[in-house]
């Protein structure tokens, strides 16, 4: 993880839902290594995301489904490290999300930005069938190990 922080200059996260990992001392060990750092604002469920800029300790909004974000005003920008939240992952770096699609947009709008899954051990699993937009990740980080793809 930390060679993939070190190697981007925009590292974008999330603020954790429920039981999701809490990226936030990763965006927290890339500011303390020199790197921007953001966070995804969305509308909708069928609004794209965006990453805008942010800082720990910036202000937070209310946003749709019970998320917390930057407020509409803050400048977007485009990262090139981007750790996502899963639902569920398997072994070819196939990641199961929300299912609005919002990361697969995500990611074919920055097609170069590395894509890091962030989840728990438990939620792997043996096998999810892609679908044609599913864009697969780099890697996954979990509490007991990194797995890149082959």
């Amino acid at each position: 993880m930390l060679a993939a922080i070190d190697r981007a200059s925009i590292v974008a996260g999330s603020i954790a839902l429920g039981s999701e990992v809490d990226v936030l001392p990763l965006l927290r060990l890339a500011r303390d290594r020199g790197r921007a750092t953001a966070l995804p604002v969305t509308a909708g469920r069928d609004q794209p995301i965006r990453f805008a800029s942010w800082s720990l300790g910036d202000p937070l909004v209310a946003g749709p489904f019970g998320l917390r974000q930057p407020a509409d005003h803050a400048p977007s920008v485009t990262p090139d490290l981007i750790l996502t939240p899963l639902l569920g992952f398997d072994r070819a770096l196939n990641r199961l999300g929300q299912g609005a699609g919002h990361y697969d947009r995500a990611f074919a709008a920055c097609p170069d930005a590395v894509r890091i899954g962030v989840a728990w051990s438990v939620q792997e699993v043996d096998r999810l069938v892609a679908d044609p937009w599913d864009v697969p990740l780099h890697a996954i980080m979990t509490e007991r190990e990194w797995i890149e793809g082959r």
